[in-house]
């Protein structure tokens, strides 16, 4: 006597357990759909953006800066390359300090953790450990789930996205963040610059060489453009080339994918218990 079976034998065992076959593929079927069905949907906004990363300034400074050595060190003048200007810009958007700056300005942590939040009492639900969402939560929600960021090594065009379940807010928050973060470096370029000219005019006061004299004067002459390019640029960081719309179709969840996994899978299962169910021995 042998053991061995064969195809026709699996292919009768199926026969004979054609009811849990067919039982088991409904089923993994009907389960895909009710997934696939209540799910809540999510919609992807996004903009495509193109890094600033022209420095304004004029030719031959970075080498004079370097010719005045001290002073222009103690001013902290630095003449960025574009790539570092373009690394900074995107550090900057994908920033702890410019998320929770923005979640706390737009009071968005009952928006985003809408679970825990008892609209009716305007309080949070504490768990067991008495724990509610802070803007902690909400930076690695963000990081974790929500944006986006991806760079064509390419052409160096940037794409901003945030996946949400609100189509209009995903949208409004791509333009947020984008703002946010071409005002923060603005204001700090504006900031930077002030402060170097204030050291660069006191350094005046101290220095009787004419040449050098004539040097810093470039110097503020430079830091100078840089606050009116800056004031007069509300792209300073990125420019928008494709702003963001309102998505009229979620990315998820992919109900195609799922009910065709559910499908397979209810068939693939009861398959297997047909087989095992047929193979075991009759008392």
């Amino acid at each position: 006597m042998t053991d061995d079976i064969t195809l026709a034998d699996l292919w009768q065992i199926l026969l004979n357990r054609y009811k849990l076959v067919i039982g088991g593929t409904l089923l993994g079927t009907a389960l895909a759909c009710l997934i696939a069905f209540t799910s809540q949907p999510v919609y992807r906004a996004e903009a495509l953006l193109a890094p600033v990363s022209a420095d304004q300034r004029s030719d031959g400074l970075p080498a004079l800066a370097h010719q005045l050595g001290d002073i222009a060190g103690l001013a902290g003048l630095s003449f960025s390359s574009g790539n570092e200007r373009r690394v900074e810009a995107l550090a900057v958007l994908q920033s702890r300090a410019l998320t929770e700056a923005f979640v706390a300005e737009a009071d968005l942590l009952p928006v985003l953790f809408p679970d825990k939040w008892d609209a009716s009492r305007g309080k949070w639900k504490a768990d067991l450990r008495g724990k509610v969402p802070t803007l902690w939560d909400a930076n690695e929600l963000f990081a974790s789930k929500l944006r986006k960021v991806s760079e064509n090594r390419e052409t160096g065009l940037v794409t901003l996205a945030i996946e949400w379940t609100d189509p209009k807010l995903a949208a409004r928050w791509v333009a947020e963040l984008i703002a946010r973060t071409n005002d923060r470096l603005r204001t700090r370029a504006i900031s930077d610059s002030e402060r170097h000219i204030a050291y660069l005019r006191r350094q005046l006061q101290t220095v009787d060489a004419i040449e050098i004299r004539q040097s810093i004067y470039r110097l503020i002459e430079s830091e100078i453009k840089t606050i009116m390019l800056a004031q007069g640029n509300d792209e300073y960081a990125f420019k928008v080339i494709d702003p963001p719309v309102v998505p009229q179709e979620h990315v998820r969840p992919k109900r195609v994918l799922i009910i065709g996994v559910g499908v397979v899978s209810g068939f693939t299962l009861s398959c297997i218990a047909a087989l095992f169910l047929g193979r075991r021995p009759r008392s």
